[in-house]
């Protein structure tokens, strides 16, 4: 009995002290007094004197379940969904466009050593908002700079005006894209086009503004004497047959030996003997010979005949006799 007593009365001591331990002030109080305080350990000692033991969770941090807010800890983004993150990069890493691997899906392939690639995607790398559109047969891209028209089967695409040469043609891959030579498209945009043959590494670096129009580019003088020769000499031609004569005009032009213009290479005695006559002058050139002609005047070489300085349709000729045969091309023999 004397036990039980006893028992009760430690139960009722142990909730005296409890309620003694509410009516003490918050710990946040003494946090507070500790940092004003000039002996901050002797105020954490009296702190301690006056606050009874508490006994913690284990399982529950030690800190408070509502911070202050201006102590709650800035939120760690997901990186995984952050904008700010970088994102895994794949592409083609021997073919950089500014700066960057070409996307897979422009499709690069070889044709006799020239590098063909979709019109379509790269013409949005290097002009995001480009208009394109297909009629079927042919794709017109539109930028605020340029107009580009390429044609399936065609040897060349027209560019703000200007006849750039394709020498396998326009194609359709295996993806059905319209493909085109990378450098024809660059040099339409205005881009520059380099490569380093030590690592094959083959880099586009786009441009201020899209090519020049054929208007202001084409000298008209060379125009008018370059497709009426390409006209008179190959006008039953295939359109490589029209440059190939082209290019023997221009090779001429380049080579020390002649004179430096066109028209000074047609009028140079015992070669072009329609110019004396007046023929050349009073020729009309079709439309081939005049696209002959600006492809020649925009760069175009007809490979098998790169090079040549003289031509005939003949085996009797000074230079069947005097000269190397380099190439036969439709109707004509091309002589280095």
């Amino acid at each position: 009995m004397k036990r039980k007593l006893i028992s009760i009365l430690l139960s009722i001591f142990a909730m005296l002290l409890l309620m003694g331990a509410a009516a003490n002030p918050d710990p946040a109080a003494a946090l507070l007094a500790e940092e004003e305080s000039p002996d901050s350990n002797e105020a954490v000692l009296e702190t301690e004197a006056q606050t009874p033991t508490e006994t913690t969770d284990p399982e529950e941090p030690d800190v408070p379940t509502e911070p202050p807010a201006e102590d709650v800890p800035a939120e760690v983004p997901d990186l995984e969904d952050s904008p700010f993150v970088p994102p895994v990069v794949t592409g083609d890493s021997m073919l950089l466009i500014n700066g960057m691997p070409a996307p897979l899906e422009l499709n690069k392939e070889m044709q006799r050593g020239v590098t063909y690639v979709s019109l379509s995607v790269m013409s949005r790398q290097l002009a995001p908002y480009a208009q394109i559109s297909w009629d079927g047969s042919a794709a017109t891209v539109v930028t605020d700079q340029l107009t580009l028209t390429a044609k399936v089967g065609q040897l060349y695409v027209v560019a703000n005006g200007r006849y750039l040469y394709v020498p396998e043609t326009v194609q359709i891959n295996h993806a059905n894209q319209l493909i085109v030579p990378l450098r024809v498209i660059a040099k339409a945009f205005g881009a520059e086009v380099g490569y380093d043959a030590a690592t094959g590494l083959t880099t586009v670096t786009s441009g201020l503004s899209a090519i020049q129009p054929g208007d202001s580019f084409y000298n008209q003088d060379d125009l008018f004497w370059l497709s009426r020769v390409i006209q008179r000499e190959s006008g039953n031609q295939p359109m490589e047959g029209k440059m190939a004569v082209g290019n023997v005009v221009l090779n001429r032009v380049a080579d020390p030996v002649f004179p430096d213009t066109v028209e000074g290479v047609l009028a140079q005695k015992n070669q072009f003997s329609t110019y004396k006559s007046g023929v050349l002058a009073a020729t009309d050139p079709s439309e081939s010979s005049t696209i002959a002609a600006k492809l020649v005047m925009d760069g175009g070489v007809v490979e098998e005949s790169r090079g040549a300085l003289y031509f005939d349709s003949g085996s009797t000729s000074w230079a069947a006799r005097n000269k190397r045969h380099i190439a036969t091309i439709g109707g004509h023999k091309f002589y280095g």
